[in-house]
């Protein structure tokens, strides 16, 4: 079944809020063999939530809405879906019940505006929200449904977990739809495409393929749609290892997996121990392993030596050094690993050092010239990489590249 997504707020069109609960929801309805076929943004307007609805319901089985369901004189939703289901407000006992229980446990005083949350249009289903004052609301109308749900995400999510999907499940039907994600790092989108032209033309006509590129990465995702998930599953799985046989040097992970995560597995499978020594990335590798649960177990910990002066003192690299090829260089980048490893006592150190930008750069070290080092017992290995302008950027795909190095390395 096809869905249509409307997510109301004035908020969400001034860069106020992130409108997090579109892609959230277009996830979960995914995972559960709906499609969403369009998103609409809006503002707290009367007349832009009809048309915006009338719109929306043209192409699709239902519509979803998101926000103008609270107290306030702002929040409008309500009292414009009772206009266009030519309905009346009438108490709903059972959400005013709700409502008294939320604020008695808080020991907050009832108003007449939160009393109000209790109306709702007389020819909706209600949506007990037992995450919050507001219900939701169910509407059906020439066959098509309607559903208006609070804006605050985790009320959101818990009607969308125990009452909409169930219900949309049980009045429409769905279909099986399958997803696989294929981590590839090291190749360029349009280099991938070549390699594995001749497989996505061969692809089943039930299986789609899309290229989503960031940071050096481009994530492969497989959707599959058919009637039995099983089956999806074993023909997307056949047609994975078929792409592993092409382009199997360049996939790190699957699905969920991350370059921190699978470095941090792989570090404790063998029982081995990192350090870092960054500059231009400025923490972000030991931040990206820490966000990992039991991180503690591999990683040891970090230095951050972004001055020369600190570089000297912190990691032993040498003032000579320093002098005669500059702290972007290979000599530099070697001696911060060493130095890194050497002091925490660990088995593996990863080194950064580079021109971040805008400013910095020469034409022999342009911004987005970086060194990455790593420090093993076998010796230290330093490579320079140009990974363009773009501050963040820059410490991004330095980030990754020098965990996808590592994870190289922890595989050899």
């Amino acid at each position: 079944m096809n869905i249509n997504l409307i997510n109301i707020g004035d908020e969400l069109l001034i860069g106020q809020v992130v409108n997090t609960n579109a892609s959230w929801m277009a996830a979960y309805l995914n995972d559960n063999g709906m499609r969403v076929k369009r998103v609409f943004t809006i503002a707290d307007n009367a007349d832009e939530i009809k048309l915006t609805l009338q719109e929306a319901l043209k192409s699709t089985d239902a519509v979803i809405i998101t926000g103008g369901l609270g107290p306030t004189k702002d929040d409008i939703t309500k009292h414009t879906l009772c206009e266009f289901f030519g309905s009346t407000l009438v108490l709903h006992e059972a959400s005013l019940e709700n409502v008294q229980q939320i604020f008695s446990k808080r020991n907050y005083p009832m108003t007449s505006l939160n009393e109000a949350q209790a109306l709702v249009p007389a020819c909706c289903q209600v949506l007990i929200n037992k995450w919050g004052t507001a219900p939701g609301m169910w509407f059906e109308k020439d066959g098509k449904v309607v559903v208006s749900l609070p804006g605050v995400p985790a009320e959101m999510q818990g009607l969308m977990h125990e009452e909409v999907v169930p219900l949309l499940c049980k009045r429409f039907g769905v279909e099986s739809i399958y997803h696989k994600n294929i981590w590839t790092f090291g190749i360029g989108e349009s280099f991938l495409s070549d390699k594995i032209e001749q497989w996505e033309l061969s692809l089943p006509k039930n299986i789609h393929l899309a290229y989503l590129p960031k940071d050096g990465m481009v994530r492969l995702r497989l959707s599959a749609y058919g009637d039995n998930k099983i089956r999806l599953e074993k023909q997307v799985t056949d047609e994975v290892k078929k792409l592993q046989t092409l382009v199997g040097e360049y996939i790190f992970g699957y699905d969920e997996d991350t370059l921190e995560s699978i470095v941090g597995q792989l570090l404790a499978k063998q029982r081995k121990t990192l350090v870092t020594a960054e500059s231009c990335t400025g923490g972000n590798i030991a931040r990206l392993l820490t966000s990992v649960s039991g991180a503690s177990a591999y990683y040891i910990g970090g230095i951050v030596a972004y001055a020369n002066e600190a570089k000297e003192q912190h990691l032993g690299v040498l003032h000579s050094t320093l002098e005669q090829y500059g702290a972007v260089s290979q000599q530099t980048a070697e001696e911060m690993a060493r130095g890194a490893r050497e002091r925490f006592g660990a088995d593996y150190a990863v080194a950064t050092t580079g021109i971040a930008g805008p400013d910095g750069g020469t034409l022999e070290k342009p911004v987005g010239t970086v060194w990455i080092a790593v420090a093993e017992e076998q010796g230290v290995e330093a490579r320079c990489f140009s990974f363009g302008d773009g501050r963040e950027r820059v410490v991004r795909r330095a980030s990754y590249q020098a965990l996808r190095w590592l994870q190289t390395k922890l595989l050899s």
